[in-house]
Formats: C-alpha cells, structure tokens, sequence
C-alpha cells in the first residue's frame, strides 16, 4: 500500500500483486483541523483537543466495525468507488471476504494509492502466484506478469519479544503457559513489562499508558520497601482456560503464531484488550489494588 505509490513516480509500471484485498481508506496527510486549532489556540491546548478528537473518532470506526460491520463495509466499498471510478473492479481487488478490522485496515494519505492506479503508473492484481521465471510471475489462474525488478512485500513471521529468550531462577520462561496481565505483565514472572501496542489504534496510545503504569509501580516499590511486583494467579484461577492473545483479529500471520505467545483469561485482569478508553480507566492510575499484583 505505501510502496506502491512512492515507486509510481520513477517506475515505468509498477504492478501490485495480492493475494486477496484489503480495505483501504484514504485520509488526508495533514489534518487541516489541528491547523485550525493551532491558529487560534496555545499549541499545548491545540495537541490535546486534536489527539482526543482523533482517540474518539477511531474509537467510534472500531467499534462500527463489531456492531454494524456490513454498514461500515459499504461505507468503504462507496468511498473506494467514489475513487475509483465505475470501470474498476472494486468487487475484486478491494472487497476482502472478512469484515472491517477482523484483519487490517489499510490507511493511505492524500490517496495516493487510488491516484498510482488512476494514472495508469500502477496496476492492481489479485490472484496467487504458480511460479516465478527470469522474465515472468506467473499467476493460478493462467496469466502472466512481465517483470524487470521483484519486490517481494510478503508475509509476517511473529516472533514473541523479538525471540528473545527469559529466564528465571535458572530455568527458561515459556510465556506460551503464562496468562497476561493487564496486556503488559505475566502471570508468576516479577518486574518484567511488555508493551505491545494497539491493533485497532495508535500504537503509542498503550505506550504512553505502560509509561505510567511504570513510574507509579517503581514509586510505589520503593514506598514499600519492595523489591518484585508481580501478578500472581489466584487459587480459583490456575484452572482458568485460555484464550488466544488477541481477541477478534484473525489475519493469517496472527493464527500461525498464537501458540507463541501468553494467554488471556476469561475475565479481568487477565484480558489484552484492544479498547484505550476502557484502559484509560484501567490503567491511568497506576497499579490497583486487585489482588493479583503483588508486591514484595
């Protein structure tokens, strides 16, 4: 989505090939609101009205997308076409089989992927690949791709911590039999916090909220006289069954590598959840007394 059109410009042709859709959405690159704001108010005062806009707004496209997805679809189905033209095979190339935000959305600014396609720079194909010769990828379904130059934009391999390896008391830590605690800690493992950000939002939203989850629990260890905080499952939980450590998002490269990664619970806190308002309210006060975490 972004390489295209950034080659466009200097290619003879560049030719997308997918193996199925995605939707994508077209938003502009500069946000003539915050630039409003910024003529008339402090810039501190302008950042805060802009970023809570912006925080709302995709909350309310996220959670469209798991009460109404079929309006949401045709939404971006129309807005495709409004781009496109009556001509493009929208139905094809950009109507995925799954719903909006079951796997990614795809934003591009300004339009320029519609653009590249519009001015014949850029081509779209969907259909998988047979096989690759010196000249030619050639495609399942008989055609052939005439190419010069192959730029291969593939699949997602997750690795768990970058594949770094833990251990604790001499023995290496599996986090596949941990359950996560409040989307950054694991169950039964002190003084150690991931972050991992969003699916559906900016990924330095739960960045800045494990921020200060952390000041306030190294200030609360040294208020203490603790050394170790950690999360530690309760009597009536170690039965608890697991569930995947993403909910409600299913794209290939994520189904191949949930057996890599911690668990959720059936209940709170042992949930990764993808919703930064119920975490603002989780989180923005520091660790909670909720008889998980411990300190020692």
């Amino acid at each position: 989505m972004t390489l295209v059109p950034a080659m466009a410009d200097d290619a003879a042709k560049v030719t997308m090939i997918q193996r199925s859709p995605t939707y994508v959405v077209s938003r502009p690159g500069t946000d003539k609101f915050a630039s409003l704001l910024n003529k008339f108010l402090p810039d501190k005062l302008a950042y805060r009205i802009t970023r809570w806009r912006n925080i709302r707004f995709q909350d309310f496209v996220y959670n469209r997308s798991r009460t109404n997805p079929e309006k949401l679809k045709q939404r971006i189905l129309q807005l495709v076409r409004k781009e496109m033209g009556e001509d493009f095979d929208v139905d094809k190339h950009f109507t995925p089989e799954y719903n909006p935000w079951d796997q990614r959305l795809c934003l591009v600014p300004d339009s320029d992927l519609f653009k590249a396609l519009r001015s014949g720079k850029a081509e779209v194909v969907t259909d998988q690949i047979e096989c690759i010769t010196e000249t030619q990828i050639k495609l399942k379904s008989g055609a052939a791709v005439e190419t010069d130059i192959l730029v291969t934009a593939a699949e997602l391999k997750l690795q768990f911590m970058g594949g770094v390896s833990f251990s604790m008391d001499g023995e290496a830590i599996d986090f596949s039999d941990r359950f996560y605690y409040q989307g950054m800690m694991f169950s039964g493992v002190p003084n150690l916090i991931q972050t991992f950000g969003y699916i559906n939002a900016s990924w330095t939203l739960r960045a800045d909220l494990n921020l200060k989850f952390v000041c306030d629990m190294l200030r609360r260890l040294d208020k203490e006289n603790a050394t170790q905080c950690v999360p530690v499952l309760q009597e009536s939980e170690k039965d608890m069954p697991g569930k995947g450590w993403i909910s409600d998002f299913n794209p290939g490269y994520m189904s191949r590598g949930m057996h890599l990664f911690p668990k959720q619970g059936d209940h709170s806190p042992w949930h990764n959840t993808q919703d930064y308002l119920l975490d603002l309210k989780t989180l923005g006060h520091g660790p909670t007394k909720d008889g998980v975490l411990q300190f020692i």
